[in-house]
């Protein structure tokens, strides 16, 4: 049986080959490469729903996505649109082509197809986002550079 609560890592392989298939659990311990804490560790997205869009060969994918205090999203970028509301915490969101946008509980974030960002967690506790994607279904859903 599927579980429609599907804990997602902050991947790309892990969002695009998990979808509908199988529940997959990740340990959100820090991980140490090369002497370093990972600033992603511990960074889950947990999949609410995802459905067809009316528009061929699209889909709509709800998640809720949480950043421990300290750490980040990592660089990454969605196969379309991301529309997002942060249910708590404080996010600086960094962009490749634009200056950063500081996003506080209750604030609404669009992120245009294709656009390379990073979410950092800036504030005191673990920030919570829930994001909803209208994105190609051929693709994966999240590619980190």
């Amino acid at each position: 049986m599927i579980n429609r609560r599907l804990l997602l890592r902050t991947s790309g392989a892990a969002a695009a080959g998990a979808l509908g298939t199988a529940a997959l659990s990740v340990p959100a311990g820090a991980t140490e490469s090369g002497g370093h804490t990972d600033p992603t560790s511990g960074v889950t997205r947990t999949l609410l729903q995802e459905h067809p869009s009316p528009a061929k060969g699209w889909k709509a994918v709800q998640t809720l996505v949480q950043i421990p205090r300290h750490k980040e999203s990592g660089r990454h970028s969605h196969p379309g649109i991301e529309v997002g509301y942060i249910i708590r915490g404080d996010v600086l969101m960094e962009f490749d082509d634009r200056p950063p946008l500081r996003l506080r509980t209750g604030d609404p974030f669009f992120i245009p197809t294709g656009a390379i960002h990073n979410a950092r967690n800036v504030g005191r506790v673990t920030t919570m986002m829930l994001s909803t994607y209208t994105v190609d279904e051929t693709k994966p859903l999240v590619t980190t550079y």
